[in-house]
Parts: structure tokens; sequence; C-alpha cells
């Protein structure tokens, strides 16, 4: 049943940390730090980012789908290169895409260089909507009030309207500072133990959307708040994972583990506060059991074995199509281990004449499999979205990610040692084949 009261007290909000008669909570957090911190730890530091630039775009893919915005990551690459579509709708779908990864990457930039930075703190919230929505085409900016009347969205100004999501009735908007306070106050995680910070990662992602403090964009916000939070409480895996992803493609599970934490108090053995303490628990399950398969699914695609032999697989596979020298696979292995390759050093690692490795490095710097700041600057691994389904199976959902299987013919293995040996052992082994 949907409410007939409007929220006008901060102590409706409660309570705003889960009280667990068990350690099962307090055990996922752990279990959460532990597993974040030694994620991909082996990736040299040039690799990493390459890969934490990958999931922001992921991550913003994730986050626009669970509000029903589907754009491509070949769209998504394109708009962060200002190459946007001339269809109005495509372009203003990469547009929102580009803004999610752009603000992003300045919460990270904010959060880091000022350790002190209170981001439960309305200021750094309606900043949040603010940067993000500066960015939207203007037709992003307005909404449909259900009287059919026009809204305009302005950025980082809190909502002046009366709204209801679902079955649930958000507090009034004239009550939306004092909630945000008490918001402020409960989940500053300078105030928390490291376990807490963890909860309240969860706990606060669900009360943030529940004060829907925005007309429009409160999703969109809350988990680039939580990406903020993270980063804070220091499970945030050097970047290199998202919630989001299992949040999208457990899109059923998440709403209704959100709609359990809105629920009133269920009797005398459901906590103290207004709100459901077992809904509020429920969801910070929910929400660390998905973190957690987050992580393990991110450190398992990043085993530094298995993402090699992905890399040769994928090379070999272009070989067939003409597309790749098979030697490319030593370069792109050797800037995968060492972060970056002097561009003198190809003939060695290829094994083949200067001149012939120079042209190999071309081929490979034309598809953007390898990249550089300058023109006779080192080269570093890159992933274009037209190999991230090589790379990296099942990062983006079955049928999206994007392959090209062009004709070619076979052309047989020559050059380096390494790459000898591995065809050598191909003959009785399929080990090097792409999962």
């Amino acid at each position: 049943m949907t409410e007939t009261a409007l929220y006008t007290n901060i102590s409706q909000m409660e309570p705003l940390l889960p009280a667990a008669t068990d350690s099962s909570l307090s055990d996922l957090a752990i279990e959460v730090i532990r597993r974040s911190s030694g994620l991909s730890t082996a990736l040299h530091p040039l690799t990493r980012q390459t890969v934490i630039e990958l999931v922001r775009s992921m991550n913003s893919y994730y986050s626009n789908l669970i509000e029903g915005h589907n754009t491509h990551p070949v769209d998504i690459e394109r708009a962060l290169a200002n190459d946007y579509s001339h269809d109005p709708a495509k372009r203003a779908m990469q547009m929102e895409s580009a803004a999610h990864v752009e603000v992003q990457k300045l919460i990270e930039t904010r959060v880091r260089e000022n350790p002190a930075e209170d981001i439960c703190a309305q200021a750094f919230l309606c900043w949040v909507h603010s940067e993000f929505y500066a960015r939207l085409p203007d037709e992003f900016r307005h909404v449909q009030t259900p009287e059919g009347a026009t809204r305009q969205v302005i950025p980082g100004e809190l909502r002046r309207d009366e709204v209801t999501i679902g079955r649930h009735l958000a507090p009034t908007y004239e009550a939306l500072p004092n909630f945000l306070s008490r918001f402020q106050t409960a989940y500053n995680p300078s105030k928390l133990s490291p376990v807490d910070k963890v909860i309240a990662t969860a706990a606060s992602h669900h009360r943030l959307a529940w004060i829907h403090p925005f007309l429009d964009g409160n999703g969109r916000v809350t988990r680039l708040f939580t990406h903020a939070y993270s980063i804070k409480a220091q499970i945030d895996g050097h970047g290199l994972w998202t919630v989001s992803r299992g949040f999208a493609r457990n899109r059923n599970d998440y709403l209704a583990a959100l709609a359990g934490a809105d629920a009133h108090r269920q009797g005398d053995m459901d906590g103290r506060g207004n709100l459901s303490n077992r809904g509020l628990i429920r969801f910070c399950n929910f929400f660390l059991e998905t973190a957690l398969d987050q992580i393990d699914f991110m450190t398992g695609l990043l085993d530094l074995d298995g993402l090699q032999k992905r890399l040769t697989g994928y090379v070999e596979r272009q070989v067939s199509f003409g597309e790749l020298a098979p030697e490319a696979s030593c370069l792109l292995r050797e800037a995968l281990l060492r972060g970056e390759v002097p561009r003198g050093e190809a003939a060695r690692i290829t094994g083949r004449p200067e001149r012939t490795a120079r042209r190999i490095l071309r081929n490979l710097l034309d598809k953007k499999l390898l990249v550089a700041d300058s023109e006779k600057g080192p080269v570093r691994l890159s992933f274009p979205a037209g190999v991230v389904g090589y790379y990296f199976p099942r990062l983006y959902p079955e049928g999206v990610e994007f392959t090209r299987n062009q004709p070619g013919v076979e052309k047989r293995f020559r050059g380096c040692n390494e790459c000898r040996i591995q065809k050598n052992s191909k003959r009785t082994s399929k080990q090097n084949s792409a999962p």
C-alpha cells in the first residue's frame, strides 16, 4: 500500500544503521575489506590505471542501465572521444554516459586530494548532482509530474515538489535540509570504525535514495555517492570493481531490496525506529553479498595468467583474419606486465627485423590495442571496446560485448622464441584459447 503521510521529522528515517542480532553483517563487511584490498595488486600501476578507466565506463553503462537507459559500450567510448552520433536520441544517451564517467573521475580526484572532505554533507551531494546535470542535454533536464506538468531540473538544486517513487512517498521537500543534516551526522565516515564504514556504505545507499533529495537523477547520484563512500571506506579495490554491475544484473532483486528497506517497522521485534530494521538488514546483506560477488568476478578477470591467455587468444583469432601478426601478442603481453614498452625494444621483443617490428607496432597503435602519449614515446596497453569481450568476458551482458569478426587468411607463426614455443604447445593443447 502506498504511504499516505509525508515524512516531516528526521526521526522517521530511523534506524540509520542496522541493529543486527548476530555477527553476519560484520563478517560480510570484514570479507569485503579483505578481498577488495587484494584486488589485482599484481597489475602494473600503468596497466591498472587503464583497467580503472575501463571500469569507469562499465560503471556508467550499468548505472544508466538500471534507469532503463541502454547505451552501447562502443557509443560510450566514442562519446568519451567527443565522437557523438548525429541521431539526437543516441547523442543524448552518449552525453549522459560521458557525464557519468566524467563526474566519477571528478569525485575520485576530489575525495583523494581532500581527505577531510565530508562526502555526506549536503554541499557535496549537491555538487555531484550539479556536475552531472550540467553535462546533460536539455531534454534530460525536464521531468513530467503525474498531473502532466513539466518541471525543469536545476543542477545541484534540491527538489521543490513532493514525489512518490513506487510505493514510497519521499520526505516533504521543505524538510529536506533537516533529513540531509541527519544523514550527514549519522554516516560521516570519519566517526565510524572500519567495519561500520563498510556497513554504512550499504545503509547510506538506501537512505539517500529514500530521502530522494533531487527532482531527478537520484539513482545515478546515489550510486556515484556510494562510489565516493567506498573510497572513504577503503573498499573500492583501487577503482577496479563496481557494485552497479551486480545491481544491474540483478535489477529486480535490487529494487525489491530497496523497497523492503522502505517499509515501516513490523511489530516490536523489528527494531525501535520508524522504518523496518529487518528490511535494512536485508538490504545491507544484499548490498555486501553483491559487492563480494563483483570483487570476486573482477579478481578472476584480472588474474595475470588468465588475462595473458585471453590476450594471446585474441591475437591468434586476429591472425586468422589477417588483421595482426602473430608476434603482436609478444608486444601486448610485455606492455601488460611492464606497464609500458619503449618503441626501440619492439625488435627485441618480437624477434623480428627492425622494419618488420616497427610495422607490427604501428598496426597495434592503429588498432588502439596499444597507445602512447607522443609519436616517439613508450607504448602501453589499451582496451578499446572491440576487444573487451575477448580480454574480459562477461564484463558486459551477453549480446552487448562488441567484437569484430573480419575474414582473412591464416598466417603462420614466426618471430620471437616465446611465440615459437606457444606455436608448438598449441598443437597439443588449447590452453591459450580465448574463454
